[in-house]
């Protein structure tokens, strides 16, 4: 039986690589993942890329599909295919490693720059505290906890392209996340290290994030959410809330 065969370019090497082509038979149900996994089990075993779950839980699948940012285990070709041909690269605005894998630490890295962890003065011995559901800040908090670090909003971001020190929406959105549980003992802290020259009163919402996040999170707003609050601040002297 033939086989409709679809064209391939996958990226090859470190940041001065090339698109490289390959022939890759066409199946029902394929989604990118399984064609990047065809090339390295069937023609180069030497291919580099990451994966866990294949199911869309874990995000380290994340790659550039004929230029947008995207879980390749939950993208189907069928439905980005352009006249039977497939560019796929790695993550843009992070530095390539080597092939389909980039270098993840100045992502991580600035999540912890923009303060978004839980702090707290109890100790162990210390009574639970209790957040309500219902409360305003655990309600602004909600669109912002599902984000599993996969980097797609952040290789959509133009603002990252033009100032590679911008914290990011990923780093911003997960503050916003911590700065609404009113719990933390570090609330002034976090606006503090989100209000920098590259935190988030450099997004210029253009949305890019929101359009390209995988779980449909709105990253630009939080960030939105931050600026006010920040100027809240700024004025007043006192948290919003």
């Amino acid at each position: 039986m033939n086989l409709h065969m679809l064209q391939v370019e996958l990226w090859r090497g470190d940041a001065t690589g090339v698109y490289r082509a390959y022939d890759v038979p066409s199946q029902t149900n394929q989604t990118v993942l399984d064609i990047v996994t065809w090339v390295q089990r069937h023609i180069d075993s030497t291919l580099a890329y990451r994966f866990a779950c294949r199911v869309g839980m874990c995000g380290s699948c994340a790659m550039t599909v004929n230029g947008r940012p995207r879980w390749t285990c939950r993208t189907h070709v069928a439905k980005v295919v352009d006249n039977g041909q497939l560019r796929i690269g790695p993550l843009e605005n992070l530095p390539v490693i080597r092939d389909l894998v980039t270098d993840m630490s100045n992502f991580f890295d600035k999540w912890q720059r923009a303060g978004g962890r839980f702090e707290s003065t109890r100790t162990r011995r210390d009574p639970i505290a209790t957040l309500s559901p219902a409360r305003p800040e655990r309600r602004a908090a909600d669109g912002a906890i599902e984000c599993i670090n996969c980097g797609v909003c952040y290789a959509a971001c133009d603002v990252v392209r033009w100032r590679p020190k911008y914290l990011g929406p990923a780093a911003l959105n997960r503050a916003w996340a911590a700065y609404n549980d009113t719990r933390a003992s570090n609330r002034r802290s976090i606006l503090s290290a989100v209000t920098g020259d590259a935190g988030c009163h450099s997004c210029h919402t253009q949305q890019s994030c929101f359009e390209h996040c995988p779980v449909d999170l709105n990253p630009a707003a939080a960030i939105a959410g931050l600026k006010r609050a920040s100027l809240f601040t700024w004025l007043t002297g006192r948290s919003p809330r």
